[in-house]
């Protein structure tokens, strides 16, 4: 069973900040066309049940809003001689049942029965939305 990460999306309002960041990143000299680099701090322990199907989900301004699945995690040792980890992640953002979610630092792991189901179909509706109307539907329970 795969087992998944959340982590925050510090520096992006909305998916569509993601998405754009996601392609600006992989137009970047040395970008890959079919992966996505994150560089983390941390080395999860349980890789294993990562890379068997598991995602990266975000956090979005309060909101757990999305996922990328993990296609990789990579161990290296920065310039300054730190431990690091590129988490490769599949250039696709997926949109998720949005909830509310608190802020915490570096990321936690997030059990497959915890984690929100895809929007499927209805995120082409719910895309359309402005961003504030999105968050006020989901706060009143009615996303």
């Amino acid at each position: 069973m795969p087992l998944h990460l959340i982590k925050l999306c510090v520096g992006c309002d909305s998916i569509q900040d993601l998405e754009a960041w996601v392609l600006e990143r992989r137009r970047m000299p040395g970008g890959s066309p079919g992966e996505h680099i994150h560089t983390t701090r941390m080395m999860p322990k349980r890789c294993e049940a990562l890379l068997d199907g598991g995602s990266l989900y975000w956090v979005i301004k309060g909101q757990l809003a999305c996922r990328q699945r993990l296609l990789d995690v990579r161990p290296f040792t920065d310039a300054d001689g730190i431990g690091r980890c590129r988490l490769v992640l599949e250039p696709a953002v997926v949109p998720v049942r949005p909830r509310p979610y608190r802020p915490f630092q570096g990321w936690r792991y997030l059990e497959p029965d915890d984690a929100p189901p895809d929007l499927g179909d209805e995120a082409a509706d719910v895309g359309v939305l402005p961003e504030t109307m999105r968050r006020e539907l989901v706060a009143l329970g009615l996303l």
